[in-house]
């Protein structure tokens, strides 16, 4: 095999459709645009969600509130929660790192732990948040909390 044998696969290139260019090409007179108007003419450009003259979605859409784009989203769980994930996978500490490991949290997640149920193991704890309930529950079970 020597370069100039190269070809490409069977099928694989097609030749361009030359259009505009006379009758007996088949694609002549109008070139595939239709008769007269705007979008036959060169240099048209169709804008992007215009609906021919009708309101378009975006203006008939009502708009209403606002979204907080400085919100924190949390992945929550209870203390009951965190007692049957303890139990389950043999968790020493609850951190970010094991919640991910687990398949519980994604990377980015970031964790509070909320004081519904209660906890009945020693735990560990290396979160982001924990409301004041869960704080007290925690560590009158004797575990620590360390907020990243």
């Amino acid at each position: 095999m020597q370069l100039h044998n190269l070809k490409p696969a069977e099928g694989s290139v097609r030749k361009n459709r030359r259009i505009g260019r006379g009758e007996g090409s088949g694609s002549g007179v109008t070139a595939g645009k239709g008769n007269k108007g705007q979008q036959a003419r060169t240099g048209y450009q169709k804008k992007t969600g215009h609906e021919g003259g009708q309101m378009p979605i975006q203006r008939r859409m009502p708009k209403r509130g606002f979204k907080n784009m400085n919100r924190v989203e949390y992945k929550v769980f209870n203390l009951g929660d965190v007692d049957a994930l303890v139990e389950k996978y043999g968790l020493q500490e609850f951190s970010l790192d094991n919640l991910y490991i687990n398949g519980l949290t994604t990377r980015t997640d970031v964790v509070k732990i909320l004081g519904t149920g209660e906890l009945k193991s020693k735990v560990a704890f290396k979160v982001n948040a924990v409301s004041a309930k869960a704080k007290e529950a925690i560590e009158a079970a004797g575990s620590t909390i360390e907020l990243l």
